[in-house]
């Protein structure tokens, strides 16, 4: 576990009634800040991403590694089967759990990741509506009949505002959509002002685009020579469920251990997405103005020099 000679002295930085969560775009560097930053001030590293959260996914989710996971203690990380779909909710109330425990023990809770809806369901008060199983699996076999904008034009006779602010290729939203307003009336894209759950702190990092580019396509080079497309070979034949399998890499990976696609072009496609995604990231999370950008050329500096003002 963290070393006490390294920890920092200053109360204001170690302050347990506050959570410290690190965010920003893929490959850009938020776990071996938050590493860090644990290692210095003594604390514990809760994880936001959630394909990290599955046994086995370790490769192409940039996984903390045992000797990582030893040297700081890390929540949320190999906690669920491949096979479990689980929703944002449930990822939400153990992140929850563990930050609490964190707290009671007085050290302070690091939340990492980015994604910009985990992270806030984690440190905000959002209202989550309902979810019924048997709803959402009846508008999922409806989807695998007809397609996604065929039932996007059902969303949009159901709730016009719904399907403006739904784009019609997204299926797991528009069924989202679906199942919400068979449940309750009515359904809205948009998540509410957020509200903090506990005084929080936001740090990000990010990079430029091109600078980000290069960082995602030596990050995929590395996990493929590290063995990625063995271990969703592996990770296949034990068991994938659906949100699993989508991961990214994972999805590519497997069109090609299915004959779909060569290796190649699963490497290449691989990198693609995840520079569409990250774009996406950059997107959402520039428009949080709670998050404290960190200075690109020495973000652990800036960081302690922000956490000192608490």
């Amino acid at each position: 576990m963290n070393d006490p000679d390294d920890v920092i002295e200053s109360d204001t930085a170690t302050d347990p009634a506050r959570i410290i969560t690190v965010v920003g775009p893929t490959a850009v560097g938020k776990s071996s800040l938050a590493l860090e930053l644990a290692t210095r001030i003594d604390a514990d590293i809760v994880n936001a991403d959630s394909m990290q959260g599955y046994v086995g996914m370790d490769i192409g989710t940039a996984k903390p590694t045992i000797q990582e996971r030893t040297r700081v203690r890390h929540h949320c990380v190999d906690a669920w089967s491949p096979t479990d779909e689980i929703s944002v909710v449930e990822f939400r109330d153990a992140a929850r759990a563990a930050i609490t425990d964190i707290r009671a023990q007085g050290r302070t809770p690091i939340v990492v990741g980015g994604s910009w809806l985990y992270v806030q369901a984690i440190v905000d008060e959002l209202d989550f509506p309902p979810t019924d199983p048997k709803i959402r699996a009846r508008w999922e076999r409806e989807l695998v009949l007809v397609g996604p904008r065929a039932l996007h034009e059902r969303l949009r006779a159901s709730d016009p505002q719904a399907a403006a602010d739904i784009d019609p290729g997204n299926a797991r939203r528009i069924v989202r959509a679906l199942e919400v307003i068979e449940l309750t009336g009515s359904f809205t894209a948009r998540l509410p002002q957020p509200t903090p759950w506990h005084p929080t702190t936001w740090l990000g990092i990010d990079a430029s685009r091109e600078r980000l580019d290069l960082l995602i396509a030596d990050r995929i080079d590395t996990m493929w020579s590290a063995g990625f497309v063995d271990e969703v070979r592996r990770v296949r034949a034990s068991g994938l469920g659906r949100t699993a399998a989508k991961a990214l890499g994972y999805e590519q990976i497997g069109r090609c251990l299915d004959g779909e696609i060569d290796e190649t072009t699963a490497r290449a496609e691989t990198i693609r997405a995840t520079v569409k995604f990250a774009r996406r990231q950059q997107r959402r999370f520039r428009q949080d103005p709670r998050i404290h950008w960190l200075d690109e050329t020495a973000p652990f500096e800036d960081a302690l020099s922000q956490l000192a003002r608490l």
